[in-house]
């Protein structure tokens, strides 16, 4: 059943008063009063009686209007959580629903604007781009979790100034954020070379000019594409070395057998050189080519024993602490072929046999072997340059032991570290994640 509007209840009031401020004069009047008193008692009835109908409704519409008026300044300050009961089936109780309705909108709206912060932050917050949000009093007022690691050691940097960061950081570093460059800028941390691009941005945020500062680490990208520009070449010069050796080779094996038959040793001499140094150098173009065309890993699991049985009678070494529980998992052929060529440089580094170890060791991230001796160690600019192609200190060395190392582990998604030890001697380490499908258990 609809009950009447809210103007109708008015006008009903106002007709009711009218009616009886009319017809108790004329009722008086017949009855034989003073007209002057029948118009005052017909005047002073219908006051009475307009203010005795309109107080409901206007007593109504003050409650109605001040809920309304509540719920907006609720609004105000950003509460949405708040819904009007008004059981009314006049224009105030359309208006309450209405109110309901935008409320439930704004608080869908604003529960969906959460989740995308959640979810943007969440993003920000894992990924490898450090990320610097500077106010104009030069305050930091953001710092994802990489910025945290890169400039901090990994504390909150929320409220910091950014001059008191600086000083933690590698002086390199520091002068590039301070000055504001962009580009690539390198730095040396634990004897390794880390290459970051910066850039800076500003714009105005609430009024205020904020700067924008992103750190990208780009030494795994450089490398990579370093070693894909070193894989081109030593593919083209290993193509077209073949080409030539190939039709000396059979030259060489074809004067050599005529020489035979006109008696001539020296001849025959000077033909098996130049076979030897062909065969010689196809051997070494075929090592370049097993670096520039390594294969992906075949993974599997590989008992941390039997890789240990199969390495120390092909170059001794010292097992340094037990072997953990759980399985390794990774490519044997080429991890086993890596370790051997540390191996074979701890040895060559003038350490003696039993001080070069191999130590392995898991967690919940992934494995990390690592081959260490007391030889002489690296100096700073050799231990920068150590792991590129064709970069070698020994006289007959041809530089591709170490890169192998770092291709083999870095297509197992891990990577190389190298450092010298306390006293002397360099530690070598091959770290390889666990991969997602066969993580922690």
């Amino acid at each position: 059943m609809l009950r009447p509007s809210l103007e109708g209840k008015i006008f009903a009031v106002v007709f009711g008063s009218v009616v009886l401020g009319t017809g108790t004069p004329l009722l008086l009047l017949w009855l034989g009063s003073d007209s002057r008193l029948a118009w005052s008692a017909g005047l002073l009835l219908a006051v009475i009686l307009a203010f005795i109908l309109i107080r409901p409704v206007t007593r109504n519409l003050n409650r109605a209007l001040d809920s309304i008026e509540s719920g907006l300044l609720n609004f105000r300050d950003g509460d949405f959580s708040i819904s009007l009961a008004l059981n009314r089936k006049d224009q105030l109780g359309q208006l309450a629903t209405l109110y309901n309705e935008v409320g439930e909108i704004l608080r869908q709206e604003r529960a969906h604007i959460h989740q995308r912060e959640l979810l943007l932050d969440t993003v920000i917050q894992s990924s490898p781009l450090s990320l610097l949000l500077i106010d104009q009093s030069k305050h930091i007022i953001y710092a994802n979790t990489s910025a945290r690691h890169l400039l901090h050691a990994g504390k909150p940097l929320q409220g910091h100034l950014l001059e008191q960061i600086l000083p933690h950081c590698p002086p390199e570093l520091a002068q590039a954020i301070e000055q504001q460059q962009d580009g690539l800028t390198s730095y040396l941390v634990n004897e390794t070379t880390h290459t970051l691009h910066i850039s800076n941005s500003t714009f105005v945020l609430n009024s205020q000019k904020h700067r924008l500062i992103l750190l990208r680490e780009m030494t795994r990208e450089l490398t990579r594409a370093e070693v894909q520009v070193w894989k081109k070449v030593i593919r083209l010069i290993s193509h077209e070395l073949n080409n030539s050796l190939a039709p000396i080779s059979s030259m060489a094996h074809s004067g050599k057998l005529l020489s035979e038959k006109l008696h001539s040793e020296q001849l025959a001499g000077v033909f098996e050189v130049i076979a030897e140094r062909c065969r010689h150098l196809t051997a070494f173009t075929q090592g370049y080519a097993r670096f520039a065309k390594l294969p992906p890993p075949a993974c599997e699991t590989v008992q941390w024993q039997s890789l240990v049985n199969r390495l120390q009678p092909l170059q001794p070494f010292e097992l340094s602490g037990n072997l953990p529980a759980r399985p390794g998992y990774f490519d044997p052929a080429q991890i086993e072929q890596a370790l051997l060529n540390l191996l074979k440089n701890a040895s060559e580094s003038g350490s003696s046999e039993d001080k070069i170890t191999l130590g392995i060791q898991t967690d919940v991230h992934g494995q990390l072997i690592s081959v260490s001796d007391r030889g002489c160690g690296m100096s700073d600019q050799v231990l920068q340059q150590a792991l590129l192609p064709f970069f070698s200190t020994k006289p007959q060395g041809v530089g591709l032991g170490l890169a192998l190392c770092r291709e083999i582990a870095e297509a197992h998604g891990g990577q190389v570290r190298l450092h010298n030890r306390r006293g002397s001697g360099l530690q070598v380490s091959l770290w390889l994640p666990w991969p997602t499908e066969n993580g922690p258990h």
